[in-house]
């Protein structure tokens, strides 16, 4: 199914994030950031290379794995959201290797997992399909009674001991299965991909992007996500008007994914106010994206809280959180998990190596453990800074807060998007006062019932045109040799959006034309009786 793209825009001139050094990687697309960089993820040299924290260096080598970037390992439909560190092991589909060998190759390079949890470049001369000579016409005389494969399971174990690969191991039990020449092709086949799947360990390193991210969050964690879906995601872009050089407002707890969705289409060109429940914005898929420090100079955060006060012209910094009471506060908001808090380098590997897809193995718990004992030998020097950073972070923050004000006040905000777990009536209503006319919003629900609430609020209120509640439906094909067909497995359900345009409220035009509105209906009944 193709998914929904953004309307074409005029090209631009090439920005310092777009530009590198030529000759270290092939050329990447015109668009540093795309909609959704499946493609681009794939193909080598594709896309801008992101750092791990905000404020980092840019990177020169656009599309080349580096140490500190954020990377996504793909095997099959399994996807695993890391930090590149090395020297650190990363236990992925029951497999644990090491991610050293994998810097200064492309994005995209496939790789394969050797004895001693090393990675090596996987040729593509080395993918042909394994040779099938002979095949039966039909499964009839085949009888499954476990002794059809002549090697034991000791015999694949002192394979795998003396290092053999993946590839020779599956030639063997093919050469070695009595009824593999007897099965069908089609039967043949699955055979060999089903014990490819079993004993070759392959695996691609891939750059983040929102469809990667969304079907990753989407296939292991989807209740972080409120069960948004990629297609419904791609929607409230394009509904959403989601573009460069806009000024958005985004309301949601999906584990900043939404976020991080607009983020990657405006390019770090406009600004982003983020709403936020709780003591501070949760921004845990964000940080999978790795962004460079140069995006982050435009996104702001407001407090849900205040957002009464400023609309009443009350609004105050006095009652501030401080960073500790923040973190705690975050931490209750996420139900302890560390998948919803703000994160460092180090932090967010760990949660998106555990919390995303997360592989309950003692390896990646003890590893787990280690991470933040790194910096235990300049923990002294630390603590004397404590509190001078405490205050200069409280000082950056109420400075954010008021450039953030300071924009909502404007009230000229080119967008909407809400995908919150919340009831979406009060803060639709409340966040459509910051919103310019002539400007679409976008609500996404789970449930259909809070967004029909929303549409008779909204028809009753006024101010908003072009109303529509739809539900997205998606199905996944098989497309093979004789074997297209509509997937087994499918989605039930993608949530559903209101949209709409906002306009100026005729009831406001009418109230302030009070005077007006009285004379003239007495006026042309006079008129009328004059005529008659």
């Amino acid at each position: 199914m193709r998914l929904l793209s953004s309307p074409p825009f005029r090209r631009r001139a090439a920005s310092p994030l777009e530009t590198g050094k030529r000759g270290e990687a092939p050329a990447s697309d015109p668009a540093p950031w795309p909609l959704w960089g499946g493609r681009q993820a794939g193909r080598q040299g594709g896309g801008v290379s992101r750092v791990a924290m905000e404020g980092s260096p840019e990177p020169a080598s656009p599309g080349v794995i580096r140490e500190g970037d954020f990377a996504v390992l793909k095997r099959d439909e399994v996807f695993k959201a890391v930090a590149v560190a090395r020297r650190r092991k990363i236990v992925f589909e029951k497999q644990w290797f090491c991610l050293d060998n994998a810097i200064g190759h492309i994005y995209g390079t496939t790789f394969e997992v050797t004895s001693g949890g090393t990675l090596q470049p996987k040729n593509r001369v080395q993918e042909a399909a394994t040779e099938t000579k002979e095949a039966g016409a039909d499964n009839r005389n085949i009888v499954d009674d476990g002794k059809s494969q002549k090697l034991t399971h000791d015999d694949i174990k002192a394979l795998k001991d003396k290092g053999i690969k993946g590839q020779e191991i599956v030639q063997q039990l093919i050469e070695n299965s009595t009824t593999f020449r007897d099965k069908t092709e089609f039967a043949q086949h699955k055979y060999i991909k089903k014990k490819k799947k079993k004993y070759e360990a392959v695996i691609t390193i891939v750059k983040p992007s929102t469809r990667i991210l969304s079907t990753m969050y989407y296939g292991r964690e989807p209740g972080k996500i409120n069960y948004l879906r990629y297609d419904t995601l791609a929607q409230m872009l394009t509904w959403g008007n989601v573009r460069a050089g806009n000024k958005m407002i985004v309301m949601e707890t999906c584990a900043g994914l939404v976020l991080g969705a607009i983020m990657e289409r405006m390019g770090g060109y406009g600004s982003i106010i983020q709403m936020y429940p709780g003591g501070g914005p949760v921004r845990a898929a964000t940080s999978c994206f790795g962004f460079p420090g140069s995006f982050f100079q435009t996104l702001y955060d407001f407090p849900l809280s205040k957002v009464d006060s400023l609309l009443s012209g009350t609004f105050s910094l006095k009652k501030l959180p401080l960073e500790s009471e923040e973190n705690t506060a975050v931490a209750e908001e996420s139900n302890g998990s560390v998948d919803d808090k703000p994160v460092s380098v180090q932090e967010a590997d760990t949660e998106c190596s555990t919390e995303i897809v997360a592989e309950d193995s003692q390896p990646e718990e003890q590893e787990i453990m280690d991470i933040p004992t790194e910096g235990d030998a300049f923990e002294g020097s630390k603590a004397k800074g404590t509190t001078h950073d405490k205050q200069k972070k409280q000082e950056e923050r109420q400075k954010k807060l008021i450039e953030a004000a300071g924009l909502l006040k404007e009230k000229n905000a080119d967008g909407l998007i809400v995908a919150s777990r919340f009831h979406p009536v009060p803060l639709l209503l409340s966040l459509l006062e910051f919103v310019a006319p002539s400007r679409p919003f976008v609500v996404y629900c789970q449930y259909k019932e809070p967004l029909v609430e929303c549409y008779t609020k909204l028809r009753e209120k006024g101010g908003v045109i072009n109303l529509k509640l739809s539900e997205t439906w998606l199905r996944n094909y098989q497309v093979l040799p004789d074997r297209s067909h509509p997937k087994l497995m499918m989605s039930g359900a993608g949530g559903y959006l209101l949209t709409g345009i906002t306009v100026i409220n005729e009831s406001v035009k009418s109230g302030d034309c009070s005077g007006q509105t009285d004379e003239e209906p007495t006026s042309k009944k006079r008129k009328l009786q004059e005529q008659r």
